[in-house]
């Protein structure tokens, strides 16, 4: 099977689960490229932030339209992401590819046993009402992520903001893409030398298929349970995480 066709393919998978659970993009992103596309794992998590980033722009639009998005809140999450992303983002560089690869396989597997465990009533403040400390110290640790894994940070963002700062389902997973798109593009911005390098032959049909993968997935989380949903992406990272740690350490 030809490169594009891989990338068209990937996107398309992507793009339908950011749409749906409002995460999720980047941890199946990085594993494509590398794995399917023959990226190294530097120029995967590069290039995953430039496909999340475009996807995860198209998926808050979606959401935004239909007022599933809590600007001030989910503001102030994203604020807090912002430096640490950025650090990370420029450290990310210096790190041997193996650790970046058994980091990244560790971040899959807890996200997919999180996702896993039977849901909780969320025990925080009132819907609305935001506990700064603890969506400042949340925040700062999403964008530490993206910055060094390449990683939107959405499949943590939402139990996040389902927890400590109470959203309902839909509009944390609405919200979350707003934390996604402003962290990924502070790591973006400490990695535009690196972005030269990209292979946009690749990295192009497979942005745009998840752009378009966007709007579909929006759609399925409207027709199917979000517990089936997330079932089904858990073993997906279970897997994925698996595969990827026994790489790094062999």
């Amino acid at each position: 099977m030809s490169a594009l066709v891989l990338a068209l393919v990937a996107g398309a998978v992507v793009g339908l689960a950011l749409g749906a659970l409002g995460g999720g993009g980047s941890v199946l992103a990085v594993p494509a490229l590398v794995y399917l596309l023959g990226f190294a794992p530097a120029a995967a998590t590069t290039a995953s932030l430039i496909i999340v980033t475009a996807t995860s722009l198209t998926a808050l639009y979606a959401h935004a339209r239909t007022g599933r998005v809590r600007w001030k809140a989910g503001a102030l999450f994203a604020a807090a992401g912002l430096l640490p992303a950025a650090v990370a983002g420029a450290a990310a560089s210096r790190l041997p590819q193996p650790v970046l690869t058994a980091g990244f396989a560790v971040v899959a597997a807890l996200a997919a046993v999180r996702m896993l465990r039977p849901g909780r009533a969320a025990t925080g403040p009132a819907t609305g009402e935001v506990r700064p400390a603890k969506a400042a110290g949340t925040g700062a640790g999403l964008g530490a992520l993206t910055g060094l894994l390449g990683v939107g940070g959405g499949f943590l963002a939402v139990p996040a903001l389902a927890t400590v700062l109470a959203f309902e389902m839909q509009a944390a997973v609405g919200t979350s893409l707003l934390v996604i798109s402003a962290n990924s593009l502070a790591s973006l911005a400490t990695r535009g030398a690196t972005t030269a390098g990209v292979d946009w032959a690749v990295v192009g049909p497979f942005a745009g298929t998840a752009v378009l993968g966007a709007w579909d997935g929006k759609r399925l989380a409207a027709k199917v349970t979000g517990t089936l949903l997330q079932r089904i992406f858990a073993a997906v990272l279970l897997a994925v995480a698996a595969a990827m740690l026994i790489d790094a350490l062999t």
